[in-house]
């Protein structure tokens, strides 16, 4: 597929240009249906909406707020309400604003003005809800609004339309994090052809994503905040597929082999592993779904397209794009070094290749580091609370977060986040003594009956977010209404949270139960092993913990919350540990396969573990390391967002890929694993027999398993020496096919000598090892005539053939 991609570049170009364009222009036709179904069956919460949807069906439109302060005297000041009055007629008349409920009409507007008389507030009915509200008319009422301020009159709005427009331009967190995501690759790669190649394929792969996940919001529910996570993930998988594609792709260039050899190898090398990374992903995203919370099926449906779509680029696109650049994937330097001094070496050297010698002489030590570290990170999650944000958690520079606080200045805490106890039988005045008498509750206040139904509106004397209005909740529900002797349920948004929240926790144990076992099993088959997909399982819990625990230091705790320009400090939103496990447990697997991929490789090729992990380890880090700081970078930049749900995504998974990049992947795995030695291959022998082949390794081509002809076989043969050319006693040389198959085995004599016989003239592997030096492995090309062949041994050497 590889090569029919690169062969036929134009024809896969112009395809999904066409695709992209195509789904771009019946998304812009059909436009957007978001959808925000928090359905929560079996809830009190829920029974209490129910009824009030039967009792009040006219209540559709958003309702948002315009409150007002003086600094003297009162609202009522003829003053005041000579230049508040006028504004509320001008909005009222506003097309698409359905009504405004003003404090100076009458007794009833009496209720909106508060106790000192120094704070009011008039609410605002629109005629849609607030995603469907034009931006433009929402910016007009904030203008209107606002133009009534003086020297001594405050003027400021909440609620989520006035919400939205506040929010910075559409697309400005993707831009920053593709350009921060260019300036690594650009760095990396040192050539803007090979910069430019990962960010075009994760354009493509977000872009017809979201289109899709658009035109399917007209079919199924999808929230809002779906788009907004698809491309999130969709750029950081993009870029990351890409980066791992093209940094063998490079490596095969430099090594000498043809562009379209170097292109057809890195994908079906790289490639595999890629799919095979983009399937696991979209399993623990799928892994949501066991929740049983509609909410989340809209958020699966949005990331699994736009992995799939990334994924698709990634082995297709690709490879049509290294077609249109051939060389020109290498910096100019690297051009003229190759044409001037010929292929490199095949050698792992540098930093990653002295860390990865480190790893192995002292995995202990490293190991315990590791783990401290990690534990330390994780006690945060301790106090982990989850529940829901609100405008109070906004910046303090808002007009949403002054409008909240002057509701709470004004009114009580509570009143940001009444609750509704919505009766249908029993004595309704016994019930409402009973709710006043209740400690915590502010106010409250019977709705005239509607077809049965009676709401009665409590006003608690703490803030939505509050503990202590949580508890009020429970004791609405478990107690007072049970001795009133009523038929009621407690609803409203607070209420609607609180259950979200119970919900979440309880099938959390099952979700990561059932995304955990579906990796291991994937990894068991993938690596025929138990002890690796055990150690990433494990790894994966470690970096859960730590990742959650600098979440709760950060938006919990408010620890560095103004630096981030983020807001104030409260719980953690419900839904973030299941979409950000989903996430985190995804892309960590990624991180997995490609570094055991590589060690998986190693061992086939040679069964020494020590040197499996350790080639494994160098060959990778740094596009591992590299591949994370694009992430970072990426999910960081969701900060800039305006959503306070996508910027405490952003910053929780920048903390995971980072914490198990740059510590779990790079220093605990592959210390553990050295540790483990030969049992990290271990899987029982009936096992083996019943498991299905899923190699994310290339199987191995007929041509590269020559067969022994009459007059055909012949022999390598050498000497074994150090770097002072002494000669190497007891080295184990290994002969093996291209695609890993053993087809002899010698060990060194005392002078060094060795020879391996050879079936077929052919290209092999050989491989040397020696218990105190490095290990060495070179391609060999044999013809008719015995190959003399030497080798060079170096103590802590690092030296493999990809």
């Amino acid at each position: 597929m590889a090569r029919w991609c690169y062969r036929h570049r134009l024809v896969v170009l112009l395809l999904w240009v066409g695709a992209l364009l195509g789904l771009g222009a019946a998304a812009s036709t059909a436009g957007t249906d978001y959808a925000n179904v928090f359905s929560l069956p079996n809830t009190d919460s829920k029974r209490a909406y129910d009824q009030m949807e039967k009792a009040f069906p006219e209540r559709a439109g958003d309702t948002d707020t315009v409150v007002w302060k003086v600094d003297t005297g009162t609202v009522r000041d003829q003053s005041v309400q000579s230049r508040i009055q006028p504004v509320l007629e001008k909005i009222g008349k506003m097309a698409g604003v359905g009504g405004v409920t003003s404090p100076y009409a009458g007794d009833r507007g009496a209720a909106q003005i508060s106790a000192n008389g120094r704070i009011a507030y008039a609410q605002i009915t629109f005629a849609k809800q607030a995603n469907a509200v034009p931006k433009q008319l929402v910016q007009d009422v904030v203008d209107t609004a606002q133009g009534a301020r003086s020297g001594g009159l405050h003027v400021e709005l909440g609620g989520q339309a006035i919400q939205r427009v506040q929010e910075p331009p559409t697309g400005l967190a993707e831009m920053i994090g593709i350009l921060a995501a260019a300036v690594v690759l650009f760095l990396a790669f040192g050539s803007l052809f090979a910069m430019l190649l990962p960010i075009g394929i994760a354009i493509f792969g977000v872009g017809t994503g979201l289109f899709s996940t658009q035109l399917l919001s007209h079919v199924t529910s999808v929230p809002d905040l779906a788009p907004l996570l698809a491309t999130l993930i969709g750029l950081g998988v993009g870029i990351d597929y890409a980066l791992f594609i093209v940094t063998r792709h490079r490596r095969g260039i430099l090594r000498g082999m043809a562009p379209e050899e170097s292109a057809v190898t890195a994908l079906n090398t790289s490639g595999r592993a890629v799919l095979f990374a983009g399937g696991t992903v979209c399993i623990a995203l799928a892994g949501m779904l066991v929740t049983n919370l509609r909410f989340l099926d809209g958020v699966v449906i949005g990331t699994s397209l736009t992995v799939v779509f990334s994924v698709l680029a990634a082995v297709t696109l690709l490879p049509a794009l290294l077609g249109f650049l051939g060389s020109r994937v290498l910096s100019r330097r690297q051009r003229r070094k190759l044409a001037a001094e010929g292929p490199e070496p095949e050698r792992s050297s540098g930093f990653a290749a002295r860390w990865s010698a480190s790893v192995q002489k002292r995995p202990r030590s490293i190991a315990v580091m590791a783990v401290v570290v990690m534990a330390i990170l994780a006690i945060p999650v301790l106090s982990l609370r989850l529940g829901a944000t609100d405008q109070g958690n906004d910046d303090a520079s808002t007009t949403t977060r002054k409008a909240y606080d002057l509701l709470a200045e004004g009114f009580g805490p509570g009143f940001n986040g009444p609750l509704q106890v919505v009766s249908t039988s029993g004595d309704t005045n016994k019930l409402v003594q009973g709710i006043r008498a209740t400690d915590g509750v502010a106010q409250v206040a019977a709705l005239p009956p509607a077809q049965g139904v009676t709401v009665i509106q409590v006003v608690p004397t703490t803030s939505p977010q509050s503990e202590k209005t949580d508890q009020l909740i429970d004791t609405l529900r478990d107690k007072v209404i049970p001795d009133a002797g009523a038929q009621a349920h407690v609803g409203g948004v607070t209420a609607i949270s609180k259950d979200f929240s119970t919900v979440t926790g309880d099938r959390l144990p099952l979700f990561i139960a059932t995304i955990i076992g579906l990796g291991f099993l994937l990894l068991m088959v993938a690596f025929r092993s138990l002890v690796v997909p055990l150690t990433a399982a494990l790894m994966n819990l470690i970096a859960a913990a730590a990742s959650f625990g600098v979440l709760v230091a950060i938006f919990q705790w408010g620890w560095g919350l103004s630096l981030l320009g983020l807001g104030k400090e409260g719980p953690i939103n419900a839904f973030l540990p299941v979409i950000m496990l989903s996430l985190l447990f995804g892309l960590s697997m990624d991180y997995q396969v490609f570094l055991v991929s590589r060690m998986h490789e190693e061992w086939v090729h040679t069964k020494d573990n020590a040197r499996a992990v350790r080639v494994g380890l160098a060959e990778t880090s740094r596009v591992i390391n590299s591949a994370a700081l694009i992430m970072v970078c990426v999910f960081l930049a969701f900060v800039l967002s305006g959503d306070s749900g996508a910027a405490m995504a952003g910053v929780g998974l920048a903390a995971a890929v980072a914490l198990d990049a740059f510590i779990l992947r790079t220093a605990l795995v592959p210390a553990a694993m050295h540790l483990l030695g030969k049992s990290n291959w271990w899987l029982p022998a009936g096992l083996e027999k019943r498991l299905p082949h899923l190699a994310v390794e290339p199987a191995e081509e007929a041509e590269s398993l020559p067969r022994a002809s009459a007059g055909g076989s012949t022999v390598v043969h050498g000497f074994v020496r150090d770097a002072e050319g002494a000669p190497v006693d007891g080295a184990v040389l290994t002969l093996l096919s291209k695609g890993g198959r053993q087809l002899d085995r010698v060990t060194s004599l005392a002078d060094g000598s060795y020879i391996v016989s050879v079936p077929a003239p052919g290209t092999y592997l050989l491989s040397a090892t020696a218990s105190s030096y490095g290990a060495r492995a070179r391609h060999v090309i044999v013809t008719d005539e015995p190959l003399v062949h030497d080798l060079e041994l170096t103590e802590g050497e690092v030296d493999a053939v990809n």
